[in-house]
This record gives structure tokens, sequence and C-alpha cells, in this order.
């Protein structure tokens, strides 16, 4: 499901990520956007830390930014204008990583977007819930985050 418009969508998020000083020094770009899911990667060297491994904060940044990416360009490639936030998180660091860093999001339930326009078009506002990880490059996750994402139309507060 690779659309032709893919390419112009990571290079509009590479470009809104690099605006932002805190999200440029993770060194991050954008890698993949299938519709379903949205791929980050950041080198080890810009992340890493006292133990030679990733960095928690980068690893929960670079998901974090991961699953704003995807909300944002589901809500953008169904023509939809919104400020994107995260709400809440939960994250769970399972091994450390001592490679470059690769964060997936994908929405949980996999709501389409029509479904999250039509409901961000009727109360000026939608939620949904995204599952992120980090790999391992053996195979596995380093860290694994669920968080919930608010949508809120522009011009509709």
């Amino acid at each position: 499901m690779h659309s032709h418009d893919s390419p112009d969508r990571l290079d509009w998020l590479d470009a809104h990520y690099r605006a932002m000083p805190p999200v440029a020094a993770l060194a991050l770009a954008p890698a993949a956007f299938d519709g379903a899911e949205l791929v980050l990667r950041a080198p080890l060297a810009a992340n890493v830390n006292d133990k030679g491994c990733a960095f928690g904060g980068s690893l929960v940044s670079l998901m974090t930014l991961a699953g704003w990416g995807l909300v944002t360009a589901r809500l953008r490639g169904a023509g939809a204008e919104a400020d994107v936030f995260v709400a809440d998180s939960q994250v769970r660091y399972r091994a450390p990583l001592y490679a470059d860093l690769e964060a997936r999001a994908r929405i949980e339930g996999d709501v389409p977007a029509e479904a999250m326009l039509a409901q961000l078009r009727q109360d000026g506002r939608v939620a949904v819930q995204v599952a992120a990880r980090v790999c391992l490059p053996e195979g596995g996750d380093a860290v694994r985050m669920q968080a919930r994402y608010v949508a809120i139309a522009k011009g509709g507060r």
C-alpha cells in the first residue's frame, strides 16, 4: 500500500522534526511509511549513554515522535489539518540496545483514517491508541510503548 505521495509525506515530516531543536539533536530520519506503520531511525552515536547503549530518553523520544508522525501523517493523508499531542504513555524497557535506533509505530486496532477523520470533523478532536517499539538487531524489542494521542482540529477549538 505504498502511495505515490509517501516520499513527500516523509520529507514534510523530516523538515518538521528538524525544526525542533531537541528533536534535531537526536539526528533522526523518517525511514518508511506505508499508511499503517511509520519507521524512524536514529544513529546510536547521537543517542548513546554512559554505558555505550542507547539513552532511555532518546528511545522514548523516538517512539513518541514516531507515534506523533504516524497520527499526523494519517490525518494529513485524509485531508485533515489538526494539532496532534501525546496525551499519556506507558513505556517498558526490556533490553539494552547497542545499535542504531529504529522505532516503529502503528495505530492499535488498525483504526481507518476515514474513521479518525469522521470523528475529528464531528467532535473537533479524536483520540487514538498507538503501539510503538524499538527493535533489537537480533530480534525482539529493546523497548515498547503504548500511548494515547489526541488530535484537535485546527480552528475547531
